[in-house]
């Protein structure tokens, strides 16, 4: 979030202020879609978790308020938005890397078949 802007936090655990930005049922899974080098609101609706769409127009609002993304034209000419990870979200790829490594490892059923559409993220 922007330095000038106040927020109210819980208790100033970095656990709990992580998870007063991160910890609800969709955020990660946007943030992971961006990561595979999705970056369309159209994309990441086709995920196949089914996010609806006021909850990912909430979540997308969020992410770009605590500066995790950031939003810009799809090319210069065009009205259409992109969304892109900043570095303050990039940081976050070790995070989804263990959960993948927990789940793989801990969730019977579960499998990593996605696979990253661009490589510089």
């Amino acid at each position: 979030m922007a330095k000038d802007e106040s927020v109210t936090r819980r208790s100033p655990c970095p656990v709990s202020c992580t998870l007063d930005i991160l910890g609800d049922r969709w955020t990660l899974l946007v943030i992971r879609d961006l990561m595979l080098g999705r970056s369309r609101y159209k994309e990441f609706c086709a995920s196949p978790e089914g996010i609806p769409t006021n909850i990912l127009a909430e979540r997308l609002e969020r992410l770009l308020q605590y500066e995790i993304i950031e939003k810009a034209p799809v090319s210069p000419e065009s009205k259409r938005m992109a969304y892109h990870l900043t570095p303050k979200g990039k940081a976050l790829k070790p995070l989804l890397v263990e959960i993948t490594k927990w789940g793989l490892q801990w969730e019977e059923g579960t499998e990593a078949r996605m696979q990253k559409k661009n490589t510089d993220t």
